[in-house]
């Protein structure tokens, strides 16, 4: 397993030895000891989401019960962004974006604390993620993919949004709180 540089420190971007012959390959998505080395904590639950080109989700937070998460492609590829919702955080509203598919396997860990979202960029994806906190949907908030202080540059045009998400707030507005 490699451990790739990114912009903010706390965000993990992870490339697992993929050992692959002509039947195809075989890798370790999770391994308690060798993630719990790299500061990835243990998880509670497992989530997997099917969408097609275009679909954007995010930029999605829990307050309280913040979710780490460890994000993986299963099929297809996505713009996965984090960003820093950190109130006390130096580095709050800073993002960090990379492109995650089912040809790079490349997993981020994006921890409690942190926005999420992605954008499908193949036909369709399978995205699964493997969260530290279990999902509350009373305290989800949804900071707006398009708030132009965070300037996001999402790879579509168009996205196809969920009504949930159209109604996010800016990031401004979740600073004040």
């Amino acid at each position: 397993m490699q451990r790739l540089k990114t912009k903010i420190q706390d965000i993990i971007l992870l490339e697992p030895r993929v050992f692959g012959d002509a039947r195809g390959y075989f890798f370790e998505t999770w391994r308690q000891n060798s993630y719990k080395e790299l500061g990835i904590p243990d998880f509670v639950q497992d989530n997997l989401s099917r969408s097609t080109y275009g679909v954007l989700r995010g930029l999605h937070i829990q307050e309280p019960h913040s979710q780490g998460k460890l994000v993986t492609v299963l099929w297809g590829e996505v713009y996965d962004v984090a960003v820093d919702l950190r109130r006390d955080s130096p580095t709050f509203g800073n993002w960090e974006a990379v492109l995650l598919s089912s040809d790079n396997h490349r997993q981020l860990y994006v921890p409690p604390g942190f926005g999420h979202g992605f954008c499908v960029t193949s036909q369709d994806a399978v995205f699964a993620y493997k969260c530290t906190d279990y999902y509350h949907p009373e305290f989800e908030k949804t900071v707006q993919w398009n708030d132009p202080d965070l300037a996001i540059p999402w790879p579509v045009s168009n996205p196809v949004i969920s009504a949930k998400d159209v109604k996010g707030i800016s990031l401004l507005q979740f600073k004040n709180g």
